[in-house]
């Protein structure tokens, strides 16, 4: 019966167990990269359009966030269409950074934008349908917009040959 020395199986199996932790890693990183990769961005927001005018959206938002919801607001411009506030949920304790943009249109509608970067993004989905509702709520059915005018249609030019 041949014996190995000892050395020489310690290296054997060393070399085995090292080259299974290296394919390990790899695919822990592999993995990892993964699901980087397929995850939500880290800048989500979410938005929706507001037919009930400026002044009307900003005013259900400034009241629903202080008053509704009672929290607080950092800074405000109602000029430059933002508002910022302090985020907080029963789940924590600690308030997050929020905010909402105001983006008016020609058409008269508001497309407000919600961040909450360090929340999930169903947070910032709860408040735009909260704000939505809101102004349903307050304000009725939101105001029909007036459809475009029809193309003025040239008949050409009057007494050309017929």
């Amino acid at each position: 019966m041949m014996h190995r020395p000892r050395s020489r199986v310690l290296g054997v199996v060393l070399g085995v167990v090292l080259r299974g932790s290296v394919v390990g890693c790899i695919a822990g990183g592999l993995v990892a990269t993964a699901i980087v990769l397929t995850g939500e961005d880290a800048d989500a927001k979410s938005s929706f359009d507001s037919a009930y005018g400026f002044d009307r959206t900003w005013n259900a938002a400034l009241r629903m966030v202080r008053v509704d919801m009672n929290m607080k607001i950092t800074e405000k411009d109602e000029q430059s269409g933002y508002l910022l506030f302090e985020y907080k949920t029963q789940e924590s304790s600690k308030p997050t950074s929020g905010s909402m943009e105001f983006i008016r249109s020609r058409d008269d509608s508001v497309h407000v934008v919600v961040q909450l970067p360090q929340m999930p993004k169903y947070h910032e989905q709860v408040l735009v349908d909260d704000l939505a509702r809101k102004l349903r709520n307050e304000y009725g059915e939101p105001p029909r917009r007036k459809p475009p005018a029809p193309p003025v249609v040239d008949a050409g030019a009057e007494g050309g040959p017929n």
